[in-house]
């Protein structure tokens, strides 16, 4: 199966540009979501996160215990670091299983990650895109989408990988500017994977 990553910066839209890969017929492995979702399904990261944060990082319920979890991640990069070597692999595992449930008449597959490269994840991968926009729009995007400051998106995005890193890192380039076609850019990539798969 052909396997290929993608991702972008907050507010890119790496979201839109997946939906119009679905629309194609090409499934999507969303690996945020499944980390949420995997948080509280797969047992080997739960009993991890209680083993490192405590019993407290869920509820007795079995719900994660989100504020205790961001009381002790938040602004402690080495707190963050110990969480995504739990989290990390243990989306790998899922994205291993999500894959062997696909059709194999499918040509290939995405798998969207907000930290496609700062995760490794991309070596699991046959080829990438990045997806980018310029700044400004970005900003207004996610301070629309969240109803948050524009201090409050900087300070999310100080903490991402930048887009010139991710350029360097990148195979393939979506540009999400509002001027050009999104639509465009998809289907003259879905040609060149489709060659690429038939090869593969």
């Amino acid at each position: 199966m052909y396997k290929i990553g993608i991702t972008g910066g907050i507010g890119s839209g790496k979201t839109t540009v997946c939906k119009v890969f679905e629309v194609l017929g090409i499934p999507v492995f969303y690996a945020d979501t499944v980390a949420k979702e995997i948080m509280v399904s797969d047992q080997l990261l739960v009993d991890g996160v209680i083993a490192t944060f405590g019993e407290e990082s869920y509820t007795p319920d079995g719900e994660l215990n989100k504020k205790h979890l961001a009381g002790i991640v938040f602004n402690n990069e080495a707190e963050l670091v110990k969480l995504n070597a739990l989290v990390h692999p243990a989306v790998f595992r899922a994205f291993e299983e999500w894959v062997k449930q696909i059709d194999q008449k499918v040509s290939y597959i995405l798998k969207e990650a907000a930290l496609l490269f700062e995760s490794d994840s991309y070596k699991m991968c046959d080829t990438s895109i990045l997806v980018t926009a310029p700044h400004d729009l970005k900003l207004a995007r996610v301070m629309h989408r969240d109803q948050v400051s524009a201090d409050q998106v900087k300070a999310r995005m100080d903490k991402q990988m930048s887009d010139e890193e991710k350029t360097r890192m990148a195979d393939h380039f979506v540009l999400n500017d509002e001027k050009n076609s999104i639509i465009d850019q998809v289907l003259t990539l879905h040609k060149q994977f489709l060659i690429a798969a038939k090869a593969y």
